[in-house]
């Protein structure tokens, strides 16, 4: 054992003891994906894991749909917004993230990179299509299997039914209330240097408590079109 073994396809893996179950359902999960085309993540979710954090544009297409179920339509510009309060509940309720990725603070609030590439075709308009992913040999566009856990899926029906029906101007208030994660980000920037302006977990988990839902008749910021990172 304690020499390790060399499994399939040249992996090698130290079998400890309790582990050794474990490792093989992964191997099995890994394997399955290689040869059938199944999700990663369904099969995780399968063998009793969490699969955390999630490939973003999942969470995404979860999100669309429950605002659809709820007869809600969401423009890029707001999605960005929901994904971003659903990663800083379920980071705070479980203190692991829900998507990879990061998000950086934009002139309208935060922005997931990743997620706001696979819907930047919408432009300005209600998102109608569900994001993709790429076959890396064949280049082919193909659809994501939309698997997520109850608790996370619990946890979007919440945001959407919470956020959903609040406008982009009103989302964009909401983030970028003083003090709270997108407003530290911008605030330091302009006085030390800041890495693509960021928002990092660690900030998030100190200061989302500052954000506030204003009751004022209009929003601050107006009603804006489309998000672009500071110039």
């Amino acid at each position: 054992m304690g020499q390790g073994r060399r499994i399939g396809f040249g992996i090698h893996l130290r079998l400890l003891g309790q582990n050794r179950n474990l490792i093989f359902l992964l191997l099995f999960a890994l394997m399955r994906r290689i040869i059938s085309g199944t999700d990663f993540e369904t099969d995780i979710s399968i063998i009793g894991m969490s699969a955390t954090p999630y490939d973003p544009k999942i969470i995404c297409n979860v999100m669309l749909d429950e605002a659809a179920h709820q007869g809600l339509v969401v423009t890029n510009l707001a999605l960005q917004k929901l994904l971003y309060f659903a990663h800083a509940h379920h980071l705070i309720e479980t203190k692991q993230p829900l998507v990879q990725g990061y998000f950086e603070a934009w002139q309208y609030g935060p922005v997931h990179p990743a997620a706001y590439k696979a819907f930047k075709a919408a432009g300005n308009r209600p998102i109608n299509f569900k994001a993709e992913r790429q076959e890396p040999l064949s280049g082919r566009m193909q659809p994501i299997a939309d698997e997520v856990s109850a608790t996370v899926r619990h946890l979007v029906v919440r945001v959407i039914t919470s956020y959903g029906r609040l406008t982009p101007g009103r989302l964009v208030e909401i983030s970028h209330a003083r003090d709270a994660p997108w407003h530290f980000v911008v605030d330091t920037a302009r006085t030390s240097m800041a890495f693509g302006l960021r928002i990092s977990d660690s900030a998030i988990l100190e200061r989302f408590k500052f954000h506030k839902v204003s009751v004022g008749a209009e929003p601050l910021a107006g009603e804006p079109i489309e998000d672009s990172p500071f110039a």
